[in-house]
């Protein structure tokens, strides 16, 4: 059986202790360690954990001196390892010392697809000691997994004495390879027809990779890759199991030790490369200190200069100290004749302003008074010149057009007479010449008949009067034209002349902003 040597013990320890720290997901467990007296088997009973409540299991365990403490551990109902966990192929005993010392015992094999009890026969150097069962990817790991499947409890009295057992904790390999996902799995059919020794030489192979042999152990880790392959190829040519056994287990022992001196290896390239990092921080604070020496020179240097400049402010600063009161005298008087000089301004612009107010407003009531001027002329002109075509009123609204009758062709039609047409043409003309000027017609008649027909009459007159200004080149937008029907008679409708009266359009002329 193969034992740690003192460096690795002390990498697996450190290992298993540094666990405590970094596995945040680890769970620390206690179990029974027993001093085991010499020469006396005792019976040690087995259960198993909450993985697998299940198992039984009991162990003979006798202390033969220098010849070690044989442990003989049979148990039952020992399920595939792979049950727990595609990553697990086997089984190992453990035995774990108070001081945190773990020995690997060996591998538990089943004994068989249909019989599923399992024997081991093994012996290790101590005498204190707890045993557990683990759930491993191969039999040469050298840490127990977290996958804990079983423990021993502390045995009866034998020959009327008790036994010496204290409790210890443990916790297992925390390595990201048990939690990764990038861990390649291996599928289910692989466990119902590949030997399980394989299965943990491909396991092996993988720990290896995972912990940098393609890096710092490629010698190793090919002669891993070789033996495994010798021992995939022994599968595929059909070989006896137990020559397939022995190559894998061989695989096994080169993926373990590809995967030991790439740890190590590891561990030394980063130690080294910690003392070049340190190294070089020497030398660079080797650098700082001669450019700090350097610095404080020119300093000193820069700090005479600074001294001597200070006595030579000094001196100058009493000069100055005088010329500066004299200047504050100095200051104080122009500061006073500044504020009158100030405040003769001040009064100054707002009688500028004022005066500047007055000009503006007679100016804008000048401009006022002659825009009314003017516009009250043009005004009388346009009347005027429509006076020539038509009646003009002033009203409330502004100048109001009436048309007669006479501008149809009959009481109750929209067409226009041909000579009113001549004559609408040079009303437009006008009215398009004067822009300044809203445009609202209205259209009246009589009450004689329907009054819907009347207003649909009023309404048509209206628009036929709009349409024509709008041909003579007035603005559309200056236009409202409204059919009033028989509203708003001037007279009433009693007689022939009254409604002759009443049948009548007024075209409303407003001034813009009226």
């Amino acid at each position: 059986m193969k034992r740690f040597s003192s460096s690795m013990l002390a990498m697996v320890l450190a290992l298993i202790f540094s666990s405590l720290a970094f596995g945040q997901n680890d769970a620390m467990r206690t179990t029974t360690a027993i001093t085991y007296p010499l020469d006396q088997t005792i019976d040690v009973p087995f259960h198993g954990t909450t993985r697998l409540p299940r198992l039984k299991g009991t162990a003979k365990v006798r202390r033969q001196g220098r010849r070690g403490t044989r442990v003989e551990l049979n148990i039952e109902n020992l399920p595939r390892a792979y049950e727990l966990g595609s990553i697990y192929t086997t089984y190992v005993l453990w035995a774990i010392s108070p001081d945190g010392h773990v020995d690997n015992l060996g591998e538990i094999k089943r004994s068989g697809s249909m019989i599923v009890d399992s024997k081991i026969d093994v012996t290790t150097p101590l005498q204190t000691f707890a045993l557990i069962v683990t759930a491993e990817p191969h039999f040469l790991v050298h840490a127990p997994s977290r996958m804990v499947v079983m423990e021993n409890l502390a045995p009866a009295r034998i020959k009327d004495a008790q036994l010496e057992t204290s409790k210890i904790q443990y916790i297992g390999n925390t390595s990201d390879y048990f939690r990764d996902s990038r861990v390649p799995q291996m599928a289910e059919s692989d466990f119902r027809d590949i030997p399980v020794a394989l299965l943990g030489a491909r396991q092996a192979v993988n720990l290896a990779r995972f912990a940098g042999a393609e890096r710092d152990a490629p010698n190793e880790l090919r002669a891993a890759e070789a033996d495994l392959e010798q021992a995939e190829s022994a599968l595929r040519m059909r070989q006896p199991e137990r020559e397939i056994d022995i190559l894998a287990r061989q695989a096994i022992s080169s993926g373990a030790k590809a995967e030991d001196m790439a740890l190590v290896r590891k561990a030394s390239r980063e130690r080294r490369e910690e003392l070049e990092r340190r190294d070089a921080a020497v030398r660079n604070a080797e650098k700082s200190v001669d450019s700090a020496n350097q610095e404080i020179t020119r300093l000193t240097s820069e700090l005479n200069n600074e001294r001597h400049a200070r006595e030579l402010a000094e001196r100058d600063a009493v000069n100055a100290t005088e010329q500066l009161r004299d200047a504050r005298t100095e200051i104080a008087r122009l500061r006073d004749e500044i504020q009158t000089v100030r405040a003769d301004a001040e009064d100054a612009k707002v009688r500028l302003a004022r005066i500047e107010g007055e000009k503006q407003a007679e100016d804008a009531r000048r401009s006022a008074e002659k825009r009314a001027a003017d516009q009250k002329a043009a005004a009388e002109n346009f009347k005027q010149q429509l006076s020539k075509f038509l009646t003009v009123r002033d009203t409330n609204r502004g100048m109001t057009l009436v048309l007669a009758e006479s501008l149809w062709l009959n009481p109750r039609s929209s067409k226009l007479v041909p000579v009113s047409a001549a004559k609408l043409d040079q009303i437009g003309a006008l009215l398009a010449n004067n822009p300044d000027y809203q445009i609202t017609i209205e259209s009246y008649t009589d009450n004689g008949g329907n009054q819907a027909a009347l207003e649909q009459l009023t309404q048509d007159r209206a628009r036929v009067l709009s349409e024509r200004l709008a041909a003579a080149g007035v603005d559309v937008t200056r236009i409202q034209a409204s059919g009033m029907g028989a509203a708003n008679p001037v007279a009433p409708n009693t007689t022939v002349a009254s409604r002759a009266k009443n049948r009548r359009t007024e075209i409303t002329l407003t001034l813009a902003g009226q």
